[in-house]
Formats: structure tokens, C-alpha cells, sequence
């Protein structure tokens, strides 16, 4: 068993019909939604794939299919607090998260410490093990002709009880 393990995530979903977002579990109000089976939060869906990646356990979709209807709706906070009660049962904790959000609209910034506390109480971790940031295209791209939003995701999982590598 390695003691440590990297994982990346990354998520993208299309803007429609709606008048606000969900970003790290933040409601923000924005001028569209966002196309997805559940609350669409692409940030939590790329923490999910990060965390999931690093102990080679799937992605998210394979842990809650987008065709099940169990999962319609879900409030992606609690599809998160189930992938971390997947990491603690490995023996795993996470050590630090790095998350990036690519989008011309929302603005991000004012809404970027609500997000790292949600993620960070998700993730049972210190405030500072969390690093929510954002960025733009440039108008390039999806995102950039505000057709959808991303997230891109690092993280770095620990077990404390594993060998020192």
C-alpha cells in the first residue's frame, strides 16, 4: 500500500434554462443553469473524479450513474461525503485539494471562500488544505462563447499508517 496518491479530476457541463449555478455547493445567481441529471456542480464532480482517480476506483459516473434516477436532482455534496466515506474506509485522507473553475460567467471570486468551506467540511480538512481558483479563456473556446462551464481538480490522499515511500 502506498502511503500517498495523486488523483486528478476534471468536469464540464453546458449552460440552459435557470437562473443560478451550483459551484462547491455555493448557489450563485447567474443568468442560465446548468444541463445536468443532477444539481450540475462541475466543481464537485471533478473533486469526486480526483478522489476517486487516486485510489483507481472508477469516476463518478460509475458510482452514480447519470441513468439512474436515484441520483436525479442529487445535491452533488452528498455524492461527495459518499466518495470521502470511500477514501476513509481505504484508510486514506486527503492531504490537499487544488481545484481550478474555467468560465467567463459567474464571477467566481466572491463566492471562493463558501466554496473551500464546503469542500473543506465535505472532505473533513482543514480550511487551508483547500485552494478554490478561477480562470477564463480568454473568450476561446465553450467556455469562453459562455456555453458551459469546467473545473479541473489535483489532489493529494495520504494514508498515515501506510510505509514512508
Amino acid at each position: 500500500m502506498n502511503a500517498w496518491r495523486i488523483g486528478q479530476g476534471f468536469d464540464v457541463h453546458a449552460f440552459g434554462p435557470g437562473t443560478q449555478v451550483v459551484l462547491g455547493g455555493v448557489r450563485i445567481p447567474h443568468s442560465h443553469g446548468i444541463k445536468a441529471h443532477s444539481d450540475g456542480d462541475v466543481l464537485l464532480h471533478a473533486v469526486c473524479d480526483a478522489l476517486l482517480g487516486a485510489l483507481a476506483l472508477g469516476d463518478i459516473g460509475h458510482h452514480f450513474p447519470p441513468d439512474d434516477e436515484t441520483w436525479a436532482n442529487a445535491d452533488s455534496r452528498d455524492l461527495l461525503r459518499a466518495v470521502v466515506v470511500m477514501i476513509h474506509e481505504r484508510g486514506y485522507r486527503v492531504s490537499n485539494l487544488d481545484a481550478t473553475l474555467i468560465c467567463e460567467q459567474p464571477k467566481i471570486a466572491p463566492h471562493v471562500t463558501a466554496m473551500q468551506n464546503h469542500i473543506a467540511s465535505d472532505l473533513a480538512v482543514d480550511g487551508d488544505a483547500v485552494s478554490v481558483k478561477a480562470t477564463t479563456t480568454e473568450k476561446l473556446g465553450f467556455c469562453g462563447r459562455g456555453e458551459g462551464i469546467a473545473a479541473q481538480v489535483v489532489v493529494l490522499l495520504h494514508n498515515p499508517t501506510g510505509p514512508i515511500t
